[in-house]
């Protein structure tokens, strides 16, 4: 008996992995197993980057309530902390919406932080 081949389902494979090559340089667009190479590498830096931007931000976040506290005569550190001490339950995020471009509203939260 002759040995079977799916070849419509080979070729729907290496067709997904070029599609998902597209836009890249040179024979990792076309050639399957270069493509292929290319494409995993790709998920591997998507899978890791999308932990490092949460990172990123937190870092700027911080900086930006560092930078607003300081302005109010406080540190970071010290800001954070009556912030927690005081119960009130905004997270870096907001805290760094607040400072870039609602300054009252950071001077608020600042006076009642400090009392």
């Amino acid at each position: 008996m002759p040995r079977s081949v799916n070849s419509v389902a080979a070729k729907n494979r290496r067709k997904k992995i070029i599609k998902q090559a597209k836009g890249y340089f040179g024979r990792r667009k076309n050639v399957h197993t270069v493509a292929k190479n290319a494409v995993e590498k790709g998920k591997l830096y998507a899978y890791r980057d999308r932990k490092k931007k949460k990172i990123a931000f937190r870092k700027l976040w911080i900086q930006r309530i560092n930078a607003a506290a300081r302005e109010q005569g406080m540190s970071y550190s010290e800001f954070m902390g009556a912030v927690n001490k005081k119960g009130i339950e905004l997270n870096r995020k907001v805290l760094a919406d607040l400072a870039m471009n609602h300054p009252k509203a950071f001077k608020a939260v600042a006076d009642t932080a400090k009392k």
